[in-house]
């Protein structure tokens, strides 16, 4: 009996034990690192880096952090943020080839330029304050133009496209703003150990800004103001998501069949550098390399040596057999398993924990055979694109076509027995492209149908003359056996004045792009039998729905610009005449007559020396003329001119003044 209450004693000791270190765990600060690598099926490699800091909240843990960045915390309590997000892009995402129902894509394709969304918890008539400040400050930190979007006529604000029925939100966009390492590298600065070691060393400008696409993406959570929710403080999520052309490593580019195989790369090879080890502040430094479904299914049908239908030969060590092959070892290779989809992913994970300056990591990708595979869609292709011609007016188009996968239709809404895809439209317009929101149609299948059969909800926001821009957000419900849908809607250009035209005004004039968003569609990866995924916050991150998202293209609109050379013309001309009258003017008031004459007469009464006086009677001679004296200066003459001049100006400048001043 004593011996079993001794146990029990000291079961309950190691469990408050457990808990109190579970508990001050917690209480610390965290940062991870982790690289994703996939290969695309268009000959790319699509890397991707996200790097999440967690800090305690501040009434436990106190202002003063290790690992946090100290900007960030101050602009959360400077303008009291709690959600934010801004995305810095160079190119567009290409839905087609490189997937859009994946979580990759869905967060981390982001419209070309700057992107910024952020939900204050203020009260409703300081968020626009709150807003300009905080473009301000972002503006500063990320050596950006994103003060640009403290004006009314660039931001919005959105009610159900980023989060559900917020009021305190706001969204502004610049699509023309140009990416450079001068926004890469204060986002660099947020990072404990920047880019001189672990995963973000791996960032060589050169590499990263010759790629296809590149979008650096800042997210911050924050409930540091709700005192009466369980508060657990702030996450801070970067990630840097760049396709690269890989370099090819060896020859051989082509079978014995002619179709082409997919390049080899490594670490060394897409970035130029080798990874030299963790960040040593860094809680988890891993890197995965995925596979996608079709691939994975490809590999199946393809390798010689697979017989079975599982995956099993895949995740077995015999690397020589299989299409590809790895120079690393991977540490364990996760499996997804999605709920309808024919295949699953894979993910071989590779620590870092290993790896230092005298043995770097340099990942090796070599394929052994050609294979060919796509990536997972969405289910509806987007495109927008402009109609009508002329400077006075148009309309806007946004195709949606299906991609012709039935298997998209179970995780629709279905309603009255009758199987409906939801569809969000989210679309903000320049006030000088004046959108009349009721000539909207829309065409399913080419056909006309009407807006009270297709349309479930709208929230529109006519757009005001130079204060506010046009929003628009409508909610469709489609037919799953739909194949294509047009919405259309016409627009009248307006002027602006003069003032107003950027310097390459001739260029045209960007309209934003708009957002699809795919509600009832959920995407995610479930893994199999990963109990450590809780610790790798990327593995949570991808386990975590999110709608599928689509940006279209950003339009461009040419608007009537006037002729700019004109006032160049009349300021070159006014200024002519003025430099002439002033010029007579002062030359006029400023000559002395009286001392002219003088030095004339002074002239001609000094004797210019034996050799003129040869020279002239010589020149004389040989004219057969006799020789005359210098003919005596006439200042009346000089003065005449010189008022005819003075006149003269005087009238013309009176006479341009009339007529065109």
């Amino acid at each position: 009996m004593v011996r079993l209450r001794s146990i029990l004693l000291f079961l309950l000791l190691f469990k408050s034990f457990g808990s109190i270190i579970a508990e001050e765990e917690d209480q610390i600060e965290q940062f991870s690192e982790a690289l994703l690598l996939r290969p695309l099926p268009d000959r790319k490699v699509l890397a991707h880096f996200h790097f999440e800091s967690k800090v305690p909240p501040t009434r436990t843990h106190g202002s003063h952090h290790h690992l946090f960045p100290k900007s960030i915390y101050q602009l959360v309590h400077k303008f009291r943020v709690q959600e934010m997000e801004l995305s810095f892009t160079q190119g567009r995402w290409n839905y087609a080839r490189w997937g859009g129902y994946d979580p990759i894509s869905s967060r981390n394709a982001k419209p070309p330029g700057v992107e910024l969304w952020a939900t204050f918890d203020v009260p409703q008539h300081q968020v626009d304050a709150s807003w300009r400040n905080l473009t301000h400050a972002l503006s500063g930190l990320f050596c950006a133009s994103i003060n640009f979007l403290e004006s009314s006529t660039a931001y919005s604000s959105p009610q159900w496209s980023f989060k559900s029925f917020a009021t305190n939100i706001r969204y502004g966009t610049l699509p023309r703003e140009a990416v450079c390492t001068e926004n890469l590298t204060p986002w660099l600065k947020l990072l404990p150990c920047r880019d001189k070691a672990g995963l973000s060393a791996l960032m060589d400008r050169p590499s990263i800004y010759r790629g296809f696409y590149h979008s650096q993406r800042l997210h911050l959570i924050s409930n540091e103001f709700d005192l009466a929710a369980a508060s657990s403080g702030m996450v801070l999520e970067q990630t840097l998501t760049v396709v690269l052309q890989p370099v090819t490593l060896g020859s051989g580019m082509t079978s014995s069949v002619g179709s082409i195989q997919q390049p080899s790369w490594s670490l060394s090879t897409l970035f130029g550098r080798k990874v030299s080890g963790r960040c040593v502040l860094s809680n988890a430094s891993n890197v995965y390399v995925q596979l996608e479904p079709d691939l994975v299914s490809e590999l199946k049908t393809t390798s010689e040596t697979q017989q079975q239908s599982d995956v099993g030969n895949l995740i077995s060590e015999a690397w020589s057999d299989m299409s590809f092959e790895m120079s690393e070892s991977a540490v364990r290779v996760i499996k997804e398993a999605n709920g309808f989809l024919k295949e699953s992913s894979l993910l071989y994970e590779f620590s870092l924990e290993n790896y230092s300056d005298s043995r770097p990591f340099d990942l090796e990708f070599r394929w052994k055979r050609p294979v060919t595979w796509s990536s997972q869609l969405a289910p509806l292709q987007a495109r927008r694109f402009l109609m009508g011609s002329g400077n006075e007016r148009g309309a806007i188009a946004i195709s949606l076509k299906s991609v012709g996968r039935s298997e998209y239709a179970k995780s629709s809404v279905n309603e009255e027995g009758r199987c409906l895809l939801r569809v969000d439209v989210f679309q903000v317009v320049p006030w000088y492209v004046k959108v009349y929101y009721h000539t909207l149609k829309v065409f399913l299948d080419e056909r006309l149908h009407s807006l009270a059969d297709v349309v479930e909800r709208t929230n529109v926001s006519p757009s005001e003359d130079k204060v506010s821009p046009g929003l628009m957000e409508i909610a469709l419900r489609l037919p799953c056996d739909v194949h294509s849908v047009i919405l259309t809607l016409e627009f009248d250009k307006g002027f602006l004045h003069i003032d107003e035209y950027p310097p390459d005004a001739n260029q045209g004039f960007d309209i934003p792009s708009a957002l699809i968003r795919f509600p009832g569609i959920k995407t995610k990866m479930d893994l199999f039998e990963d109990k450590s995924a809780c610790k790798s916050p990327i593995l949570s991150k991808l386990q975590e729905e999110s709608p599928v998202l689509w940006y279209t293209e950003v339009l461009l609109v040419p608007l009537t610009t006037p002729d700019f050379s004109m006032p160049y013309n009349v300021i070159t001309i006014t200024c002519t005449v003025f430099a002439l009258y002033f010029g007579s003017l002062l030359n006029a008031l400023r000559r002395r007559v009286d001392e002219e004459e003088r030095l004339l007469k002074n002239k001609a009464a000094k004797p210019s020396g034996p050799i003129g006086v040869l020279l002239s009677k010589l020149s004389a001679k040989l004219r057969g003329k006799p020789l005359e004296p210098p003919p005596p200066s006439s200042s009346s003459k000089v003065s005449y001119k010189l008022i005819l001049r003075v006149i003269l100006v005087a009238g013309i400048a009176a006479a341009w003044q009339y007529f065109y001043g």
